[in-house]
């Protein structure tokens, strides 16, 4: 009996997963590929600039912001997030590393939905095609109006499970950070 074949969108997304491995945040592990036709150009995962030390080894740099939000909240409208100001996403370093070239018509597989900055640097990269797992429900509805603007297609992979041991249990639901 031969076992079955893994269709593309699971394999590239497993590959998102496993580099999200290399990850050294304590709260979230993101990993992403950048996919030409069937061909991987490039990883990424998030954490501290090279040479510095990671949240790991010198703790997060969290800030809290007030943020406003839609309809009748509490607190007059506004929500306090926190969030690391260590951490590179994965998104901006795979944009850092790859070349534009490379990136024209390609497919960015992220573990996480993007949030609305790298949404933003990766409907100016080229790309054509953003595929996603997690649901970032802060920025969910203005990151896919931006991608249908934009004429991205923009995409949560459906009926997906990461490999084993490839996600962090943090506490943080949904996550406050990325």
């Amino acid at each position: 009996m031969t076992a079955l074949r893994k269709d593309w969108d699971t394999y590239f997304m497993d590959i998102a997963f496993m580099v999200s491995t290399r990850s050294r945040c304590p709260r979230r592990h993101v990993g992403t590929v950048l996919v030409q036709g069937k061909k991987l150009l490039g990883t990424a995962y998030n954490g501290a600039p090279m040479g510095v030390q990671d949240c790991s080894e010198a703790g997060c740099m969290i800030v809290e912001e007030f943020e406003p939000t839609a309809g009748d909240e509490p607190n007059g409208g506004m929500i306090k997030k926190q969030r690391c100001i260590r951490t590179i996403h994965a998104e901006q370093n795979l944009l850092l590393f790859t070349d534009r070239v490379d990136r024209e018509g390609s497919v960015v597989y992220v573990t996480d939905q993007p949030c609305w900055t790298c949404a933003n640097m990766l409907a100016n990269s080229g790309i054509a095609e953003i595929v996603y797992y997690r649901l970032y429900p802060k920025d969910h509805g203005k990151v896919a109006g931006l991608m249908e603007q934009r004429g991205l297609i923009f995409r949560q992979i459906a009926n997906y499970a990461p490999p084993a041991d490839t996600e962090v249990q943090d506490g943080f639901s949904p996550p406050t950070h990325r």
